[in-house]
C-alpha cells in the first residue's frame, strides 16, 4: 500500500506544528530572546527566498500562484521579523533597571 504523498506532506506539517508549539513555549524567559534573534535571521532568508519566488516567472503574467505565494510570504515574514523586534525590545526593555524617582 503507497500513501499519498499530500497526506504524508500534511501529516509532517502538522506534527511540525506541535513540536513547534512545545518548543516554544517551554523556553524559559531568559532564552526568549536569543530564540527571537534567531528567527529573525530565519524569517531574513525567507524573505529573500519570497522575492524571487514572487519575481519568478515571465512578464506577461503577474498574477500566477508562485507570484502570490511569494508576495504573501514576504508580507508574513516582514510581519514575524518586526513583532520580533518589538518583541525582542520589550524583553530587553524588563531587564533594565528602573530610575528611582527623588
Amino acid at each position: 500500500m503507497e500513501i499519498d504523498p499530500f497526506i504524508f506532506r500534511l501529516s509532517i506539517f502538522i506534527l511540525s506544528i506541535f513540536i513547534g508549539y512545545y518548543v516554544v513555549w517551554s523556553v524559559t524567559p531568559s532564552l526568549h530572546t536569543p530564540l527571537m534573534s534567531v528567527t529573525n535571521a530565519i524569517s531574513s532568508v525567507i524573505i529573500v527566498g519570497a522575492i524571487i519566488a514572487s519575481l519568478a516567472g515571465n512578464s506577461e503574467t503577474i498574477f500566477n500562484v508562485a507570484n502570490i505565494f511569494g508576495f504573501l510570504a514576504i508580507l508574513l515574514a516582514a510581519v514575524n521579523i518586526f513583532g520580533g523586534f518589538l518583541v525582542t525590545q520589550r524583553m530587553l526593555a524588563m531587564y533594565k533597571k528602573k530610575k528611582k524617582d527623588k
